[in-house]
């Protein structure tokens, strides 16, 4: 089974020997609570972050684990109890690395990175009856092995990118209409702009964003004409993007990368209109290590994200930088309440914190769901 997760986990040990010599930055009032520890049956080590319903309810997805083994589709209620509204089968995908979005109807959609006709993924709907229905079976030619979730247009349109597949193997931007007829809007074909990990976004105009992992990897933008351009990254402000962007009202984009910067363990940056890019943190182990998940931005311009390794135990992070570029590690991982954070946070209107750990948690280790409230 080819599993991307691995890509996180070599410089884990070296991260948690040095962050024993490494005090932790000191936290702020703030309650952390384990909402739901996984215990396999019901899903275990989730990749992705999570969704909010109106109400409140929290959905999400596990890499693997559930009644076949192939990974999960959950929600969690307001009181905090778990169910499994569907577990993969191979056949109707497998191992969903992504999260998932909600139509005003309440269906969910997403991806899984095998499973399907072919066994390189597949583009599913959840009804509210937890009907699942393939929408589409990647094939290779037009993509293969999507490891980001979708995004949708007004129209019913879905977009996202898969890993390998398309017309030089390098992976592919794909929109799959309202009638799930997938087109394939551009095809990476250059080793060193190709892998796209992440998802996209799109602005008002409908141009697409998003990063690339090869190389040092790139933040492009994919117009309406499917025409690509993109940033390159250099070392010292970045390396190997995996996570995908968010983007503020005057169109600067927001991001990070699993490597490089001063220290060589990831950065937080912003790109701006004019393509000119600004390390806003550079991670230095005691504060946060490998970012794999990307950062979410709160109404005052406040970001939020979690580190893979580093803080006090060497387990990750949640961190918050504030408009002025000061960091704040606003908890470190423990192994015990979650271990390897690998997805982007979700937060509510009061302001709370709600996400996922790949891993730690109760005595199967499967990961956690936590919230982080103040």
């Amino acid at each position: 089974m080819k599993h991307l997760v691995a890509k996180a986990v070599p410089r884990q040990l070296i991260v948690l020997l040095a962050a024993i010599f490494l005090a932790g930055l000191p936290s702020p009032a703030q309650t952390f609570t384990v909402l739901h520890s996984f215990v396999y049956s019901d899903g275990a080590n989730p990749y992705a972050g999570l969704i909010m319903d109106a109400v409140g309810n929290l959905y999400g997805t596990t890499l693997e684990g559930g009644s076949a083994g192939y990974g999960t589709v959950f929600k969690i209620d307001t009181s905090n109890q778990l169910t499994v509204l569907h577990s993969f089968a191979i056949s109707d995908g497998a191992y969903p690395y992504a999260g998932l979005i909600m139509d005003a109807a309440d269906n969910l959609y997403g991806t899984t990175y095998q499973g399907g006709s072919s066994g390189v993924g597949t583009i599913f709907k959840l009804d509210t009856s937890n009907n699942l229905t393939v929408l589409h079976s990647f094939a290779g030619y037009d993509g293969a092995y999507p490891h980001a979730g979708l995004i949708r247009d007004a129209a019913g349109n879905l977009y996202g990118t898969t890993y390998e597949g398309g017309s030089a193997e390098y992976g592919t931007i794909v929109k799959l209409d309202s009638s799930n007829n997938l087109t394939v809007l551009h095809s990476f074909v250059h080793a060193d702009v190709s892998r796209p990990e992440a998802g996209l976004i799109m602005d008002a105009a409908g141009n697409l964003y998003g990063t690339t992992s090869s190389g040092d990897g790139t933040v492009f933008k994919l117009d309406t004409s499917n025409n690509l351009t993109f940033h390159a990254f250099t070392y010292s402000d970045g390396s190997d993007p995996v996570a995908g962007l968010i983007m503020d009202v005057a169109g600067n984009l927001y991001g990070t990368t699993y490597a490089g910067g001063s220290a060589g363990y990831g950065t937080v940056f912003k790109l701006d209109i004019s393509d000119n890019l600004t390390v806003l943190h550079s991670f230095a182990i005691s504060d946060g290590a490998d970012l794999v998940a990307g950062v979410i931005r709160d109404a005052a311009g406040n970001l939020y994200g979690t580190t893979n390794a580093g803080g006090s135990a060497g387990y990750g992070t949640v961190f918050k930088i504030d408009t002025s570029n000061n960091l704040t590690v606003l908890h470190s991982f423990m192994s015990s309440d979650g271990a390897y954070p690998t997805a982007s946070l979700v937060m509510d209107a009061a302001g709370n914190l709600y996400g996922t750990t790949q891993q730690g948690g109760g005595d199967c280790g499967c990961g956690v769901v936590f919230e982080l409230s103040h």
